[in-house]
């Protein structure tokens, strides 16, 4: 199941030959730095099965973010409903994006993103659509920027998942694309 292409990528559903990827960019402890856990095989397999049966079932996940002309799989970018009571209004719909390391640095994620936005506010109708990263997350943040995305200013929160034997993951910055709002121009560096 294809989501959407850009002219070099392809946003796609998970495919088996993608597990290795999958297996690399949930235990990578560069990749992983501003998250509390580092999954092992079997944990990676159930979210990995889970999320490709999510995307087939409602069309929302992280999809595999892919080598347009050779289908490498490089990550994933995706869009996701998010659960954050109090923090975003229920139902409310998240990009994320992981990608491993010796693909960064080439403008894959700002691509995908912008595609996936425009996604989101035409094909889907949505409204709103977030973002949030650790605080101090410097390239995760340059890519909602680069996007077009709005820091929602005094909205920052501590994430109720992460749990407090790490204060450190625990402030949350926050952005939101509008249908207003139009990604701005790619630029070539995550």
């Amino acid at each position: 199941m294809i989501i959407a292409e850009t002219e070099r990528l392809v946003l796609r559903n998970w495919q088996e030959g993608d597990r290795d990827l999958f297996y690399e960019i949930n235990r990578d402890e560069k990749v992983m730095t501003f998250f509390p856990l580092r999954r092992s095989h079997a944990e990676c397999d159930l979210l990995f099965a889970r999320n490709r049966d999510a995307i087939a079932e409602t069309g929302f996940g992280f999809y595999a973010l892919a080598d347009r002309d050779t289908d490498e799989a490089y990550g994933f970018c995706g869009l996701s409903r998010v659960d954050l009571p109090g923090i975003l209004p229920e139902g409310a719909v998240e990009i994320g994006w992981r990608l491993a390391t010796r693909y960064w640095g080439n403008g894959y994620v700002t691509e995908a993103g912008k595609r996936l936005l425009q996604y989101g506010h035409d094909d889907l109708g949505l409204r709103d659509i977030y973002a949030f990263a650790v605080h101090d997350n410097i390239r995760s943040t340059a890519v909602m920027r680069r996007l077009g995305m709005e820091y929602l200013q005094g909205q920052d929160f501590d994430h109720p998942n992460v749990p407090d034997t790490h204060p450190h993951l625990k402030r949350h910055v926050l952005f939101r694309s509008t249908g207003d709002i139009r990604p701005t121009a790619i630029k070539q560096h995550d």
